[in-house]
């Protein structure tokens, strides 16, 4: 058994087109931060190469933005959030300006990776995306 877990946690009431650009930046960034959890490269059955994927298996859970809040306050894991901010925002400069006038934005999901006792512990209650 693995000893750390994922676990990508959207907002129980984001339209599929926004949970799914949700999931693809959260994927990302977490990817980028976590280097270490990607797999090795493999060939099939013809020889063509597929790049390694991520080792671990990524449940999509769903919750309210207040709890999404608190995932990203929680300690002992690291937690990358997407807020309103970042999902309105179309370019990076505009993020990082909009970001540092905002008070308590709303999360739109939250990216969880740690101990696998804690990411269980924080996320065991939380239905699967339907």
């Amino acid at each position: 058994m693995l000893p750390t877990k994922l676990a990508l946690v959207l907002r129980d009431d984001l339209p599929a087109n926004l949970a799914a650009n949700a999931a693809a930046v959260l994927g990302l960034s977490l990817g980028a931060r976590l280097p270490d959890l990607l797999g090795e490269d493999a060939k099939d059955a013809d020889g063509t190469v597929h790049l390694g994927l991520n080792t671990h298996p990524v449940p999509v859970l769903t919750t309210s933005a207040e709890h999404l809040k608190a995932l990203h306050r929680a300690e002992g894991v690291l937690a990358v959030g997407f807020t309103e901010v970042a999902r309105r925002s179309r370019a990076y400069p505009e993020y990082l300006e909009a970001l540092a006038l905002a008070e308590g934005p709303e999360f739109v999901a939250v990216a969880l990776h740690g101990p696998r006792a804690e990411v269980t512990r924080l996320t065991r209650k939380l239905p699967l995306l339907a």
